[in-house]
């Protein structure tokens, strides 16, 4: 189940970066009292950059801490 939440995600977030690019939802822009800008689109896009590539990183980590689990079960 867990590369099937991963891909879901994925394309969820997919789908809703023309809405959040059109409706500018979340946006903090500059000049404000922080002098801080944010963009819920691109901020989207860099965890699209970094959740694609880091899939295996997880499903292997997983997958490890399922391995130990296991063998903790068996050895009680």
């Amino acid at each position: 189940m867990y590369p099937a939440g991963i891909i879901s995600e994925v394309v969820l977030i997919y789908n809703t970066l023309p809405y959040k690019k059109e409706s500018g939802k979340y946006a903090v822009r500059m000049p404000n009292k922080w002098n801080f800008s944010f963009d819920y689109y691109y901020a989207s896009l860099v965890g699209l950059a970094i959740y694609v590539p880091g899939c295996p990183y997880l499903c292997s980590y997983m997958l490890g801490q399922r391995k130990k689990a296991v063998s903790k079960t068996k050895a009680a």
